[in-house]
């Protein structure tokens, strides 16, 4: 997911109290005993987005970390990765061969957080509400391909596909199809603010400064029923202006544990000289990241100039030089450590070659330099976006091809631009939803995709990608996903830069950190606890 923050009118007066409460949280808020974990991640309101919290709204990396602790899901991946299992439901499974009957009973006895019951009905309310609303944030795409839902009696839920889809299971884990009540739920209309109430392990207290979240405290709850095991009783999450601040607070003791996003400096300072008392611990990781087009904007629509740069940019001297071992490049949406890459781009384009490019723009009758504003986001995906932005100006305008700018904006400010249309170019990572080549695909190319993109290509869309999801083998699918991938590389809609590692740094007293961030950067904050193996 990049996976995805968000800006408070006046009008939303609910903000204005200091905390936000969540279900029946018990105990003091924050406390000596909480396990006080850092990040980077922005958690803001506004016009733009009034209900960041919301499951039928939120789709963002940060956002959805904070869903995870506190709404259930059917299903949900473990904690190592893999295909996945039941959380609320104690079974799933497809009842057809074609994939297109999928039937899940709950567990018995499951309530939400003020202790009344969860039932089928809420599961079906959730999820209709996710598509009746429709969010323009994307989410609601994950689940689109739902025909209609089927209730029997209070525990089984059968739901009825327009077409076959073997992912489905792993869309049913994300937060987008968190089951929610109907009674704190409005079944049409979002939910402003930052109040989170659910099923999940955890019971959610939120801190807000005018229209941003400081801090969330995870009280665990007491009536969860479900597939995780809680190793801890209360966790704090508490959000930094940027990496170093981040740092400092972990130097310091004030936090146990700092997540994404650490800068490449600090890594590569604790990966080279080890601070006392403070373990560096690298998790497996699937992040990319990318350049995206307005396809309908006039300096872009050309596919020409689009692939002109895919000829010239240098990824590999891109990622040494901004984020050093923490990245390295990428030549197709699918990462390399995902079933079904190709290096489509590498072998459609080679090398970087400004003579190549400069055909390209010649045989299109384009002249050069194509003026171009790159834009990018200064606060989301950490210190460094900005130093990549430059490197990518200066390499494009060494070519003489190319009059390049570079324009930063605020994510609570950029993502709704960046869905408006307003940008012709810009920068956004991913983070996946789930680990299957089909969510590097489908969010970018699909009908109601996260990027709100004009571009349509009709093979991807209405052959490829229906074939690819008929496949239960997920090895099966890599023949569809390989020409996908071709097509995406001579369309160039997005062009893919780099795939990163992830990093957490904690006080070495602490456990479970190599089981806080699972591949696709889901926080698994139920895993941390204090001098326990």
């Amino acid at each position: 997911m990049n996976r995805k923050t968000l800006v408070l009118p006046a009008v939303l007066g609910l903000l204005a109290p200091a905390l936000v409460a969540c279900g029946g949280t018990d105990g003091g808020f924050g406390g000596d005993n909480a396990i006080v974990v850092g990040t980077t991640d922005q958690f803001t309101a506004g016009e733009d987005a009034p209900a960041p919290f919301d499951p039928a709204f939120a789709y963002d990396t940060g956002v959805w970390n904070v869903l995870r602790q506190t709404v259930q899901t059917l299903m949900h991946v473990p904690r190592g990765g893999g295909a996945p299992v039941p959380e609320a439901a104690s079974q799933c499974g497809f009842t057809d061969r074609a994939s297109e009957s999928y039937r899940c009973v709950l567990r018995e006895g499951l309530t939400f957080a003020d202790g009344t019951p969860l039932t089928a009905e809420d599961v079906k309310f959730s999820i209709e509400r996710t598509l009746a609303i429709k969010s323009d944030n994307g989410a609601a795409g994950l689940l689109s391909n739902i025909d209609t839902i089927e209730r029997k009696g209070d525990s089984e839920v059968v739901f009825h596909l327009k077409t076959p889809d073997a992912t489905f299971p792993y869309k049913l884990s994300t937060p987008v199809a968190a089951i929610l009540s109907s009674e704190k739920y409005e079944a049409k209309k979002l939910r402003d603010g930052f109040q989170v109430d659910g099923s999940g392990p955890y019971t959610m207290q939120a801190e807000v400064s005018g229209d941003r979240v400081t801090k969330v405290v995870f009280t665990r709850n007491a009536h969860y029923k479900g597939d995780i095991k809680v190793r801890n009783d209360k966790v704090e999450l508490r959000s930094f202006g940027d990496a170093d601040a981040m740092g400092q607070a972990l130097q310091s003791g004030d936090i146990d544990m700092m997540t994404r996003t650490m800068s490449p400096e600090q890594i590569k300072d604790l990966s080279e000289t080890p601070e006392q008392g403070i373990k560096l611990t690298e998790v497996p990781g699937l992040e990319i990241r990318y350049l995206a087009f307005n396809t309908d904007a006039p300096s872009v629509k050309d596919k020409a100039v689009r692939q002109a740069m895919a000829a010239v940019i240098d990824r590999t001297r891109l990622a040494e030089t901004v984020y050093g071992a923490t990245a390295t490049p990428l030549y197709s949406l699918i990462p390399s450590s995902i079933t079904a890459h190709t290096n489509s781009f590498f072998n459609k384009y080679g090398e970087p070659n400004t003579k190549k490019a400069a055909g390209i723009l010649r045989d299109a009758g384009i002249t050069a330099p194509v003026k171009l504003t790159l834009h990018y986001t200064t606060d989301h995906y950490g210190s460094a976006t900005a130093k990549e932005f430059a490197a990518l100006r200066d390499q494009l305008n060494a070519t003489q091809l190319f009059d390049v700018t570079i324009e930063g904006a605020a994510w609570s400010k950029f993502r709704p631009a960046q869905k408006r249309g307003d940008y012709a170019v810009y920068g956004l990572g991913w983070f996946p939803d789930f680990p299957d080549p089909d969510n590097y695909i489908a969010p970018f190319l699909d009908a109601d995709n996260f990027l709100n993109t004009p571009y349509v290509n009709s093979a991807t869309r209405t052959r490829l990608l229906p074939a690819s999801r008929r496949a239960a083998d997920r090895n099966a699918a890599t023949p569809a996903f390989a020409r996908i991938q071709e097509i995406v590389a001579d369309d160039v809609p997005v062009l893919p830069l780099w795939q990163g590692k992830q990093y957490v740094a904690a006080r070495d007293e602490l456990t479970g950190v190599e089981w806080a961030l699972n591949t696709s950067s889901d926080l698994q904050l139920w895993e941390l606890a204090r001098g326990i193996a």
